[in-house]
């Protein structure tokens, strides 16, 4: 039995498929299956039901399961120790971001720190910003950069990189562009176009809109904000969006103000409070990114 045999179990197990496992451990599926093969004919009882399209676990996998996250926690506990008196840090840093992040201090800082800690593995994973907490929660992301509507999501520790208030975004000739603010009931008028739920952006019109007592028709969710500019500029709905996301679009919608959508959209690097020195060192890097800006 060895650790990256129970790495790739706890993979699979966890993605419920082989093909996303292989993708998320960067070895070919046939290189993941073999490996569980091994692993399984080592301890005499298969781990999974194959029968069905998503890989579940049989009962003596379900067995194993907390087994082997377990060991795999303590290998990784052995390797932090000895980095930490040597100095030196290895190991691997999963790092989440939103889908189509452009947020280029990011990358700044990733880049700053495979400079400094090279022997760290760094891999990156796109969600959207509801998915991304909950595996930095679990501890299947090791930080990440997401939308949320509260300074600090529950049970994260958070630095606050943008909070600014939504907008909506118009095209020229549209009933309402001649307008320099409107409420959420003269939004809930027209067909919104808006991020889709699990994203920061939603997450922040929605509790606007329940506060409000108003149910905008959201016609068009895009993940990306530029999709969703591009959507408002060719006239299929008002775009709902961040100040600074309107702003990149000024030559061709017009940005007006949501008078009751009081609370900010925030974008924010969270990570658990319990984590290692490889976390502890990305985060001092994002700090100093984003505190110098945009290159």
């Amino acid at each position: 039995m060895e650790l990256r045999q129970l790495e790739y179990f706890v993979a699979v197990a966890e993605e419920q498929s082989f093909t996303r496992a292989a993708e998320r451990v960067h070895i070919s599926q046939s290189g993941v299956s073999a490996q569980i093969r091994q692993l399984e004919r080592a301890l005499g009882a298969e781990l999974f039901d194959r029968s069905a399209r998503a890989a579940t676990l049989t009962v003596a996998g379900k067995a194993a399961l907390d087994h082997a996250r377990a060991t795999l926690a303590s290998a990784a506990a052995v390797r932090q120790a000895v980095g930490e008196v040597t100095g030196l840090i290895r190991g691997r840093l999963t790092v989440g971001m939103v889908v189509g992040c452009t947020v280029t201090p990011l990358f700044d800082a990733l880049a700053a720190f495979h400079r400094a800690h090279p022997g760290v593995e760094i891999t990156l994973q796109e969600d959207n910003s509801e998915r991304l907490a909950d595996a930095v929660r679990s501890g299947t992301v090791d930080l990440a950069l997401v939308g949320t509507a509260t300074a600090a999501p529950e049970g994260l520790e958070a630095l606050t990189i943008v909070s600014e208030p939504l907008v909506a975004a118009v095209p020229a000739g549209h009933p309402l562009a001649g307008r320099g603010r409107l409420a959420l009931a003269d939004l809930a008028e027209h067909a919104v176009i808006c991020m889709p739920r699990g994203t920061g952006i939603r997450t922040v019109l929605d509790g606007a809109s329940a506060a409000a007592g108003v149910r905008p028709a959201i016609a068009l969710e895009a993940g990306a904000a530029d999709a969703v500019a591009d959507l408002a500029a060719r006239g299929l709905g008002v775009a709902v969006l961040s100040a600074s996301m309107a702003a990149a679009h000024a030559d061709r919608l017009t940005a007006l103000a949501i008078e009751d959508a009081t609370e900010p959209a925030l974008l924010a690097l969270v990570w658990r409070p319990a984590h290692g020195p490889a976390v502890r060192e990305a985060v001092r890097a994002c700090r100093r990114a984003f505190a110098a800006g945009p290159a």
